[in-house]
């Protein structure tokens, strides 16, 4: 006798759409010649000395289980990296989680605060987990669109305007994933103005928080007054160290909100990897020690390549908001009259370049796509070139 599988199936999450994302790389990785912009990904080694760290801790047998937690050493690193680069403390003790990469870090915090009903809000585009995740935990996404007519910030206005009594987050993703856009530290002190007085947690992404292009030291969004009791701080080292492979990510709260996403950790993912945690140990150390080089030296060469992708992308008529952080550039083709995954479809099958459809980030993502710059810029040169054939080919209604 069969079984009868739909009937089974958690249905939000079944209803849940596969990612823009990935499938879009998927058809890359089986085309030859193919020129990825789509996934996320620094093109740059993990730095050798941090390879060696871990290389050594395996030759040494450090192969069992961490704390729950992470290992103490990692966690105060993490708290001293925090206070010196982005002015917030956190206990490593009791406030600090070492998470297998941000992503978890974005599930365990919904699933800590979210109960049915409950409404998220998630500025508008923004990285494809978020809104997924919200459902995942029982919640309810409220998209808030931002534009690039303000830069894809989120304002004071929209955000008073899209709280309601059922509002238990904000998920604040700044540097964005796919725009580009950052919110000044006066900027975020608006926003904080708003949340004041309310029961609302702040989620600040705050993964690509070393790479900004506009000179200010940014803090963490838990350094403005009253916002640090209400704020979950994710970060990682996946971006700004390339070390997406290791998967090391952590979480900073408040010793309340602290001991319930320890409690999920700990029945889900146990602990991040043991050699992943080695190696951000050294990332950080080597960071004190060095005034972080390697993100300079890699923020140096994505801040190159943004400014290639802005100027090429005006050149061949297209609209584009300059991004001022991350590694994404967000190119509007509107006037050319195909949606986003028509766009991109033509251009992987026609021109082998891989982008991702701005509707994968949400429906204001719509005429736009989103092109990844951490890659080599020879790649960026060939890639730009195809993109301009394929809207010359467009307005000449090829």
């Amino acid at each position: 006798m069969s079984i009868d599988y739909e009937s089974i199936l958690n249905k939000r999450i079944a209803a849940v759409p596969k990612s823009g994302i990935r499938r879009f790389f998927d058809m890359a990785s089986e085309m030859k010649d193919v020129i990825s912009l789509g996934v996320g990904e620094p093109d740059f080694v993990t730095p050798f000395h941090i390879r060696s760290a871990a290389i050594n801790s395996l030759l040494d047998g450090q192969t069992s289980y961490t704390a729950n937690a992470g290992l103490l050493q990692l966690r105060e690193e993490i708290a001293y990296y925090l206070k010196t680069r982005m002015d917030v403390s956190y206990d490593p003790k009791k406030e600090i989680i070492v998470t297998v990469g941000a992503s978890e870090g974005i599930d365990i915090s919904l699933r800590a605060i979210c109960t049915a009903g409950d409404e998220v809000l998630v500025p508008e585009p923004s990285y494809v987990s978020y809104m997924p995740g919200v459902v995942f935990a029982g919640g309810t996404p409220v998209a808030v669109p931002t534009s690039a007519e303000n830069g894809f910030k989120l304002t004071p206005e929209q955000l008073k305007n899209a709280i309601t009594p059922r509002t238990r987050a904000l998920i604040l993703p700044y540097p964005n994933n796919p725009t580009g856009g950052i919110l000044s530290n006066a900027e975020m002190e608006e926003l904080a103005a708003v949340l004041r007085g309310t029961n609302i947690i702040v989620i600040s992404d705050e993964i690509y928080s070393e790479l900004n292009y506009t000179g200010e030291r940014m803090n963490a969004f838990a350094s403005i007054e009253g916002m640090r009791e209400r704020t979950i701080t994710l970060n990682g080292f996946s971006k700004a160290f390339a070390m997406t492979g290791w998967r090391v990510g952590y979480l900073c709260a408040p010793e309340e909100l602290f001991g319930i996403m320890l409690k999920i950790h700990q029945y889900t993912a146990l602990c991040a990897p043991r050699q992943g945690q080695v190696a951000a140990i050294e990332a950080l150390r080597a960071g004190r020690e060095n005034d972080y080089a390697d993100v300079a030296m890699m923020r140096e060469s994505y801040d190159r390549r943004r400014r290639l992708m802005v100027d090429s992308f005006h050149e061949m008529g297209l609209k584009c908001f300059e991004p001022r952080g991350a590694f994404y550039i967000f190119p509007s083709f509107e006037h050319l009259g195909l949606t986003s995954e028509e766009f991109c479809t033509r251009l992987i099958n026609e021109k082998h370049i891989a982008a991702v459809p701005g509707t994968a980030f949400g429906a204001t993502g719509e005429y736009h796509m989103r092109c990844c710059y951490a890659t080599a810029i020879d790649k960026l040169r060939i890639a730009l070139t195809r993109i301009a054939e394929l809207v010359k080919d467009i307005e000449q209604g090829k």
